[in-house]
């Protein structure tokens, strides 16, 4: 069992203060994020791809590569680049310089985007949402399992018998399918054999995505793949800290805030404070409290709905960086090891 933290580096107003961070300022922090969850002992950092105003990190593969030469251990990944609306070849080129930057560390976690400004920004037509994924991520494929590439396509100029480079220290570049929970997008990432990431996030119970995890196996058995080498992902929204109460209101201005400026942009509902409490909730979508709580809610979701590797998305919306940090410790220093050892137990006691 893998554990991690996501990001999207927001730059959201400080919900107690008012006042914004600089883009500058905030990836230099999550630099330093980067950098402590290393040094406790995390699995993973993911850091998603955006074109907005609140959010700093429209190039993930900078990001964190000014965090390899700083870590040691940890992997590195998007989460998600938006590969409908990228070149392909530029993305497995940054990857893979990422890759050598870092030694073998680096992921590629790949999506549609639910945040649609970079198809206008890029030139493209978002009536051609589905077609760009499915040709790009077949071009992305072709460069991860060969040097020299042939390709023809309908969005992008044709390669023939040109090489890729650089190419990366791991003998194949990982990528991974990312997916908001559609049932297609299970099967789909399936019959690739492709690793598969959840976001289990908004007001879901983790458990109902069960079934997309089923269609996900099925399929990729049916394909021919080895289902129990193929990881499985999720994303959640949470916070850490010592005890239960504090987490819980530390973590809610900035959810709330951050939640209602999404409803608002979208038309839905608004957010509300019961709406937070039930996600709080054990089996709710968020994963707040002190360290045996989260632990506890990891831990379920790995016995019923099968992940073996779990994301922490934090902060969400702007939170003071301290509190960010020592968040990261404690998932690091308490909840990870309690996780870690009582799901060696369970799966042994599966054999």
């Amino acid at each position: 069992m893998e554990l991690g933290i996501s990001t999207f580096v927001e730059t959201t107003p400080d919900a107690a203060t008012g006042n914004t961070i600089s883009h500058a300022e905030r990836l230099r922090e999550v630099v330093e994020e980067i950098v402590l969850a290393d040094q406790v002992g995390l699995d993973v950092y993911g850091v998603g791809e955006h074109h907005r105003h609140d959010y700093a990190a429209s190039s993930p593969a900078v990001v964190l590569a000014a965090a390899a030469s700083q870590t040691t251990r940890i992997r590195l990944t998007s989460a998600v680049m938006i590969l409908s609306s990228a070149d392909p070849v530029r993305v497995f080129q940054d990857f893979a310089t990422l890759d050598g930057l870092s030694n073998g560390r680096a992921e590629i976690m790949v999506g549609r985007g639910s945040f649609l400004e970079s198809f206008p920004l890029f030139g493209y037509d978002l009536n051609d949402y589905e077609e760009l994924f499915e040709e790009k991520l077949d071009l992305l494929l072709r460069i991860q399992q060969s040097e020299i590439v042939s390709w023809n396509g309908k969005h992008r100029s044709a390669i023939h018998e040109l090489g890729i480079y650089p190419r990366p220290v791991q003998e194949q570049l990982p990528v991974w399918i990312g997916s908001a929970g559609s049932l297609e997008s299970a099967v789909r990432a399936g019959k690739l054999g492709l690793p598969f990431v959840l976001a289990i996030i908004g007001a879901v119970q983790p458990l109902d995505y069960a079934e997309q995890v089923h269609l996900y196996k099925q399929a990729a058995a049916e394909a021919g793949f080895d289902v129990s080498k193929l990881p499985i992902a999720s994303h959640s929204h949470g916070f850490v800290a010592k005890s239960q109460e504090e987490a819980i209101e530390t973590f809610f201005p900035s959810t709330f805030a951050r939640t209602n400026v999404r409803a608002l942009e979208k038309g839905t509902t608004p957010y509300t404070r019961a709406n937070y409490d039930e996600a709080c909730s054990f089996e709710g979508a968020l994963y707040v409290g002190d360290p045996d709580t989260v632990a506890k809610k990891i831990i379920h979701l790995r016995k019923h709905v099968g992940v073996t590797r779990f994301f922490l998305h934090m902060p969400h919306g702007t939170m003071p960086h301290q509190d960010v940090m020592d968040a990261i410790r404690l998932f690091g220093t308490e909840v990870a090891p309690r996780v870690r050892e009582e799901v060696q137990r369970w799966e042994q006691s599966q054999r």
